[in-house]
């Protein structure tokens, strides 16, 4: 089945397709975990259920989420398929159809949707996870009184999407909100710490990409550089960290904080909302907060930064919104 934008939601799916289902089913497939939710129109969570998402095994993956659908919708005594409607690393390519830009390569090149309809029996609604994310937030989350809403996950990777008036703006290459894959300023990173200047080269080729330094994993490698040492996320949202966990979480804000006034200088939005596994490091927004104001092209800073309301199950909820008033 070829999917097309849809222009009111900003998601891809069959305009011939409807449901009067008042439940909705949504999958958030990410680096490592898969997320299965039921919800209903408000966006109320019926059940969800997580699972370890299969490493560098496509096949696999598309049998784990089928088998996770089967039973929250047990769970939820839900006797007919949902359709269901998937949060991804990536894009669909306007050009292919196929996933592109996948930190999960093993997505890349393959035509998810199809193949999950194939296997399950399901009809299908495929939309970055950023995307999802910021479709959850702005309707009926941290974003819903705002006009201008940019989502941003800190996490696996590193991604982002844009709502405005309550609509996802993707653009003609469905790249909006992509911030994760512009450069970051080395220099930057050398003026914070010497221990900091190798660069980093990123799964898409280039080098210095923001998602090298502000993913979880460019954020453990930070820690290591400095001090010579791993480190968890437990570790660095303990209440009372030690001397080398606040070093590494004011580097890591720094580098932050001017990683994202890029996106503020050019989109201004009145509000950007932070999920992922990093966002429940509340001093990491505490700090962005009171140092992304030195980097903007203004004399002030009136962008309110605020934790995703659902966590980091908000992207699973957009999932299922993809769905909603079809």
């Amino acid at each position: 089945m070829l999917l097309v934008a849809h222009h009111d939601w900003g998601c891809a799916y069959d305009r011939g397709m409807k449901t009067t289902s008042k439940l909705f089913l949504g999958v958030d497939l990410g680096g490592t975990k898969i997320e299965a939710a039921i919800v209903d129109h408000s966006g109320n969570v019926v059940v969800r259920e997580r699972v370890a998402t299969p490493r560098d095994d496509y096949d696999a993956t598309l049998r784990a989420i089928d088998r996770l659908c089967d039973r929250v919708e047990r769970q939820a005594k839900h006797e007919t398929r949902l359709p269901l409607g998937i949060g991804t690393p990536g894009s669909l390519s306007p050009k292919t159809g196929l996933l592109r830009n996948c930190n999960s390569v093993a997505l890349n090149n393959r035509s998810l949707d199809r193949d999950l309809e194939r296997i399950s029996g399901r009809k299908v609604r495929i939309a970055n996870d950023a995307d999802c994310l910021a479709l959850s937030e702005a309707i009926s989350g941290a974003g819903r009184n705002y006009s201008t809403v940019f989502a941003i996950i800190l996490g696996t990777g590193v991604g982002g999407s844009l709502v405005v008036a309550g609509k996802l703006l993707q653009g003609p290459n469905r790249i909006t909100g992509e911030w994760g894959h512009n450069p970051i300023s080395r220099q930057r990173s050398k003026l914070l710490n010497p221990a900091l200047e190798r660069p980093r080269l990123c799964y898409c080729g280039n080098f210095d990409c923001v998602e090298t330094w502000l993913s979880g994993p460019g954020l453990a490698e930070i820690h290591e550089q400095l001090h010579g040492s791993d480190v968890s996320i437990e570790q660095l949202g303990a209440a009372i960290p030690d001397e080398r966990h606040r070093k590494t979480l004011e580097i890591y804000s720094e580098i932050l904080a001017s990683a994202l006034s890029g996106v503020v200088n050019i989109v201004d939005p009145e509000v950007v909302v932070f999920a992922g596994g990093l966002s429940n490091v509340d001093e990491l927004i505490r700090l962005t907060r009171q140092k992304l104001p030195e980097h903007l092209f203004s004399d002030t800073c009136k962008t309110i930064l605020l934790g995703a309301e659902h966590g980091d199950s908000s992207g699973v909820r957009g999932a299922a919104f993809l769905w909603r008033g079809a």
